[in-house]
C-alpha cells in the first residue's frame, strides 16, 4: 500500500483549507470571508486566473478537454462557475460528494483526479470557512466550478475542475431488512438516531452481525477510509458509551484501525448499510485485567453503524 500522490493529498486538503490557508498566509485571514456564517456570501470571487480557464466535457465526468494560456498566474483562490446546477441548494453542514480533476498551472497538464469513480473520496461536509464553501457558496447540486488554487508553503499553484455531485445524507438510506431473531432491538428516530434495546439473554461469545438496512453504494475493503455514524452499547447495562449521532456529526477513520469487532462489520458491507454488530471481548477492548485497565475491558459491546461513504485505500 502506497500513500496518494501528493497531488491527490491536497484534492483531499482543500476540503480542511480556510481562506488563508489558500492564500498561504501564515496568520489568521481577519477578513469578512473567513468569518462569514451564510454560506452563500462565502463564495469568493471569479477573477482573471478562474475565468481564463475553458472546460468542456459532460457533468459529472472527467473533464474531455481544460486549457488556459500556460503559466497561469495565481494570486489567489478565485472561483468560476462553468456549469449552474438545477439540483438541491447545498447547506453549510451538508455532506456532499465532488468530482475533481486538478491541472498543474504550469504546464496545463492534468495531475490527478478523484470523485468520479465510486469509493475514491469521501463526502466532504461543507461549511464557509473551507475550501468547498468558498467555492461554491450555496450554489446547487449539479455545478461545476473551475478554481485556481495560489502556491503554499506545501503546494503549488494549481487549476481545479470540481463538480459537487450529490448531498449526502447523514444515516443510512438502504432498504429495510428483517431483524434477526435474538438481537439487539433497534428503534430510529426521526433523523436516523437508534436507540438500542439488549435482550435478557447471554451474550454470545462470537461477533455476530445483522443487516439492518441494505445499502446500493462501493463495498467497503480492508484499509478503507470511511464515514459513518455510529451508536455503541455495553450488553451488561444498554449503556451508551458512545455515539457519533450525541457528538453531532459523522466521523471517519481507516478500517483496519479500529477493534477487530468493528472491522468486522464494515468491511464487506455496503455504502448506504446500517449494521448491528455484538462484540465479545475478545474482538474488542479484551478481558480486564491488572495489564488492561480499559473502561470497556472485559464487555461485550453493540453498535449500530451507518455506512456513509468509503474511500478505498491506495494499493501499487
Amino acid at each position: 500500500m502506497r500513500i496518494r500522490s501528493l497531488a491527490a493529498l491536497s484534492i483531499t486538503a482543500i476540503a480542511a483549507l480556510s481562506l488563508a490557508g489558500c492564500t498561504g498566509s501564515s496568520e489568521p485571514d481577519a477578513s469578512p470571508s473567513a468569518e462569514v456564517s451564510d454560506l452563500c456570501s462565502a463564495a469568493v470571487a471569479s477573477g482573471d486566473a478562474s475565468n481564463a480557464v475553458s472546460v468542456s466535457g459532460d457533468f459529472g465526468s472527467m473533464p474531455e478537454d481544460v486549457t488556459f494560456e500556460t503559466p497561469l498566474d495565481i494570486a489567489d483562490l478565485e472561483s468560476t462557475i462553468v456549469t449552474e446546477g438545477t439540483g438541491e441548494a447545498v447547506s453549510a453542514g451538508d455532506f456532499v460528494s465532488y468530482g475533481i480533476a486538478v491541472y498543474n498551472s504550469e504546464t496545463g497538464e492534468l495531475v490527478d483526479s478523484v470523485g468520479y469513480e465510486e469509493g475514491s473520496f469521501l463526502p466532504q461536509q461543507v461549511s464557509p470557512q473551507a475550501a468547498f464553501g468558498q467555492i461554491f457558496g450555496c450554489a446547487p447540486i449539479g455545478t461545476r466550478a473551475v478554481a485556481t488554487f495560489p502556491a503554499t508553503d506545501s503546494s503549488a499553484a494549481g487549476v481545479y475542475v470540481i463538480d459537487a455531485l450529490e448531498i449526502v445524507p447523514t444515516a443510512a438510506w438502504g432498504e429495510e431488512q428483517t431483524p434477526a431473531d435474538g438481537f439487539p432491538t433497534v428503534v430510529l428516530d426521526d433523523d436516523g438516531a437508534p436507540t438500542i434495546t439488549i435482550p435478557d439473554t447471554d451474550a454470545p461469545t462470537d461477533v455476530e452481525l445483522d443487516t439492518l438496512k441494505l445499502g446500493d453504494g462501493p463495498v467497503v475493503e480492508s484499509g478503507d477510509t470511511v464515514l459513518v455514524q455510529y451508536t455503541g452499547v455495553q450488553w451488561s447495562d444498554g449503556t451508551v458509551f458512545d455515539s457519533s449521532w450525541e457528538s453531532g456529526t459523522p466521523t471517519s477513520f481507516v478500517t483496519t484501525q479500529v477493534v477487530p469487532g468493528f472491522q468486522q462489520a464494515l468491511e464487506g458491507q455496503t455504502v448506504g448499510s446500517q449494521v448491528l454488530v455484538v462484540i465479545p471481548p475478545e474482538f474488542g477492548y479484551g478481558e480486564a485485567s491488572e495489564d488492561n485497565t480499559n473502561a470497556l475491558a472485559g464487555e461485550t459491546l453493540v453498535f449500530v453503524v451507518d455506512i456513509l461513504g468509503t474511500q478505498h485505500a491506495v494499493t501499487e
